[in-house]
């Protein structure tokens, strides 16, 4: 079972480990400094970002050796940080956080020498290389910190820069939108400029973070820590916790954060029009970090709270209740996301969409190794397991697919893929990236994506989570469906409509980062007989994680060789073929039959309308708390009218009532006066005998 592990005391100082993100962060700094000071060169921002994430990266690639050689590093400093709270500035560095140091850190990397020659010449690609670096510091931070407070700065610095970088083309030209200009949902705009993103970002993701604030708050009243391994080393919080019968609701708005940060249901339509940023953006953001910090937050702390479920029924059913509802969330995300995928019409958005669906994936895995605590061993683990294998391929496959769609929309000068067509003839290179990392999202063997998918529907089904199995299955289909659909109708299908762009090959600073990671999907993926276990032994390394090697290894065996396994394969087999027939020998026109079919306008409709969501949301929060707003705006102004017109003239008409009462005689208030006080002393004379 989940065991904690014995070490929470640091064994290693706050250095190298902190310049995983000090480094980044160091970087940022002195390029706000020399933008202040007037320096404008932009060779100086775009190389300095480069830089300063390639060492951050280095020194964290030398963390996961030494993490996997010798254990986990677990370093703070010497004082108190925040002393009322007993807080250190600390890292903690187990298989979890230094392999997502790496991925983070090597993907950003890779995606900033990309930005180097995709920014050229932007108005403002000094302030776009600052937050970049910023961003991927905060993402460091994130993972390696070894308290809830330094991990939420963390969370709130990318956050912050998300806003800067998602609204970074501020002045809101048509070419840079989200969604098709002028049209409509329910009488609610589906189109997006890169300010309106911007906020919109920020705005979903912080209504999530108000309930990890409030999670951490109480843990904190609970244990009188934030540290993250003392958290799991004492969980009679938990136990507490589940007495009361809390622990459900508490986990639920403690992991609101989360859920927010990575894009899940109900908080999702922050992502699909985060599109709105520089393509570099799109990658870093849906590829390797900020969308894959609540996926993190899931691995981290879900083997935490289950280390409290050895301490009886009552603890492990309330635990089940929250993971159920966890991996339902997952399996709908991943559907319900995958469904919009099959109609939409613009290539970053079909990968939004996409990286929304598989994040659901992430969840449904881990929620489904903390459903089956009661269960064996190794179905745990698998799930945990899953969870990372799958936010590791994903993170490559996807930031290749984003960088491609970069080139591709700049080449066509145009987002939609209407006017994209027949590219493989010019781009050989970049044809076969695509394909590379498009096999990998469909999950088709023996690319890296259909291992770590497959280990996440084997987790579900261990769980005997028969639904949410069963929407993973399906999504599987339609992910190969959308998928398909994009490479034929963007490489090798003539473009549907008009279109100026010249193609041609990407320059090599934008070329070979795409290629790079494509070529490493498929490496990972011939050979993942060696690289699982090594990342099993990352998990077994993992802090509140302890199982053996083998059980995890036999579970990934059975994962990838059952019945089942084969049924989705073939399922996702079937969804190629049609969609393949659909578009290459039948060259069904589909345009033509929504024109003609009042059903079929209908279901697109409402598939490329993201099943409405978004106008509700509009309609019913937006609107109604505006409708709030005007009813507080107008009770403000009775208030306003009796205090600057009815209060005063209460005063005029008070005042005029005791001037009627004086005549300005003082000899008559004189006597008056000391009749006044004659009556006082003979009542007092007679009162007192």
């Amino acid at each position: 079972m989940f065991a904690a592990s014995a070490m929470v005391n640091p064994n290693s100082g706050l250095m190298p480990w902190a310049l995983i993100w000090g480094i980044p962060y160091l970087g940022a700094a002195i390029l706000a400094i020399l933008f202040f000071v007037g320096v404008r060169n932009e060779k100086i921002y775009s190389w300095g970002a480069v830089t300063s994430i390639g060492l951050g990266a280095l020194v964290a690639v030398y963390a996961l050796y030494k993490v996997l050689k010798e254990g986990p590093i677990y370093g703070a400093s010497n004082t108190n940080w925040v002393p009322w709270l007993n807080i250190k500035i600390g890292v903690y560095l187990d298989g979890l956080g230094a392999i997502m140091a790496v991925i983070v850190s090597v993907l950003s990397f890779l995606i900033a020498v990309y930005s180097v020659e995709y920014m050229r010449g932007d108005w403002g690609v000094q302030r776009y290389f600052f937050f970049f670096t910023f961003f991927v510091a905060s993402m460091l931070l994130l993972v390696t910190a070894d308290n809830l407070v330094l991990m939420f700065i963390g969370w709130e610095g990318t956050g912050l820069a998300s806003y800067a970088l998602i609204g970074h083309w501020y002045t809101d030209e048509e070419e840079y939108w989200v969604g098709v200009p002028g049209r409509k949902a329910l009488g609610v705009p589906m189109y997006f400029e890169p300010s309106h993103s911007g906020v919109r970002a920020l705005m979903f993701t912080r209504i999530g973070d108000i309930g990890l604030l409030i999670g951490m708050s109480a843990i904190y009243l609970l244990t009188h820590t934030f540290s993250i391994p003392l958290l799991a080393a004492n969980t009679h919080w938990i136990v507490e916790l589940a007495t009361k019968g809390s622990l459900t609701a508490l986990l639920i708005v403690f992991s609101m954060g989360a859920l927010a940060k990575s894009a899940q249901f109900p908080f999702q339509e922050w992502l699909v029009t985060a599109m709105t940023g520089p393509t570099p953006v799109s990658a870093l953001i849906h590829a390797a970090t900020m969308v894959k910090a609540g996926v993190y937050f899931m691995l981290r702390m879900a083997p935490i709270f289950l280390l409290g479920a050895a301490a009886g029924h009552v603890v492990a059913a309330q635990l089940q209740s929250y993971f159920y509802i966890m991996a339902g969330l997952g399996a709908i995300t991943a559907f319900m996301m995958a469904t919009m995928a099959l109609v939409s019409n613009e290539l970053k958005l079909i990968l939004a969409y996409s990286t929304a669906s598989q994040l659901g994936y992430m969840f449904l895995g881990v929620a489904a190794a903390g459903y089956i605590v009661s269960k064996a061993n190794e179905a745990a683990a698998l799930g945990v397991a899953a969870g990372l294998s799958h936010l590791m391929s994903h993170a490559i496959f996807k930031a290749a697919l984003f960088l491609i769609a970069g080139w591709l929309i700049h080449v066509a000068h145009s987002r939609f893929i209407d006017h994209m067509g027949n590219y493989a003839k010019y781009m050989k290179l970049t044809a076969l990236s695509m394909w590379l990392a498009g096999l990998s999202l469909m999950a088709i063997p023996p690319l890296s994506g259909f291992f770590s998918k497959e280990l996440t529907l084997k987790s579900a089904e261990e769980a005997g989570l028969v639904w949410d199995w069963a929407l993973g299955a399906l999504t599987a289909g339609l992910t190969a469906a959308y998928t398909l659909r994009m490479i034929l109708r963007v490489m090798h299908l003539p473009p549907k409509k008009e279109t100026h762009g010249h193609p041609h090959e990407a320059p090599p600073l934008m070329l070979i980062p795409y290629l790079l990671l494509s070529l490493t999907a498929l490496a990972l993926g011939l050979a993942w007989v060696w690289v699982y276990p090594g990342l099993a032994k990352g998990i077994s390394e993992t802090l509140a994680v302890q199982v053996p090697l083998d059980e995890v290894k036999q579970a990934f065996t059975i994962a990838v060789t059952s019945a089942k396994t084969l049924g989705t394969l073939a399922w996702v087999g079937v969804s190629l073929a049609i969609v393949w027939y659909l578009y290459v020998p039948a060259k069904i026109d589909f345009d033509r039959i929504l024109e003609r079919s009042t059903i079929a306008r209908a279901v697109h409709d409402f598939l490329f309308d993201r099943w409405y969501i978004n106008s509700l949301i509009y309609i019913f929060i937006v609107g109604g708390f505006a409708g709030l707003s005007l009813i507080l705006a107008g009770f403000n102004n009775i208030l306003d009218i009796a205090y600057h017109m009815a209060l005063p003239a209460l005063f005029v008409l008070a005042a005029a009532g005791i001037r009627s009462l004086h005549r300005g005689k003082t000899d008559y208030y004189l006597m008056l006066y000391l009749y006044f006080a004659a009556l006082v002393l003979l009542y007092l004379y007679i009162a007192w005998g």
